[in-house]
């Protein structure tokens, strides 16, 4: 089976339909074999009362981009992805502008996913990183 890049970023768009995702204005746009990219915007949205980017709203980023980045690797007919474990570290703060959570895969296995997701501001400097641990399931009908 090949790779299709549009039909991922449409099947995460299609996820992502009236959830926190949409509400926070996050954006697949690109996505490969092996990882998946989602921009979000850093506006009073997502601040905390500093007027900074919300180390929530980055993990936020970084479940969402690492939970629709392991539907590339399951049948989402009969599967569905859990994400069980989720660690942050903030480096960097960012008041506006766009952050991209870039997910790439450090294990694929039959029942669990680990991903690293760095989240970088436009000029890619390291603004988050993140490591997120997802369980494959049977899906539920």
């Amino acid at each position: 089976m090949s790779f299709d890049k549009d039909k991922v970023l449409q099947l995460c768009k299609n996820f992502s339909q009236n959830t926190l995702m949409e509400t926070l204005e996050m954006e697949f746009v690109d996505a490969g074999e092996d990882f998946l990219v989602a921009t979000m915007p850093v506006n009073p949205r997502v601040h905390q009362p500093m007027g900074l980017l919300h180390g929530g709203a980055s993990v936020a980023l970084a479940e969402s981009v690492g939970s629709a980045a392991s539907l590339m690797f399951v049948n989402p007919e009969k599967q569905e992805v859990r994400g069980i474990e989720i660690s942050a570290n903030h480096l960097k703060s960012k008041r506006e502008g766009i952050v991209t959570g870039t997910a790439r895969i450090i294990h694929k296995g039959a029942s669990i996913h680990l991903w690293e997701i760095r989240i970088t501001d436009e000029e890619g400097r390291l603004i988050s990183l993140c490591k997120l641990t997802n369980m494959v399931l049977p899906r539920k009908r």
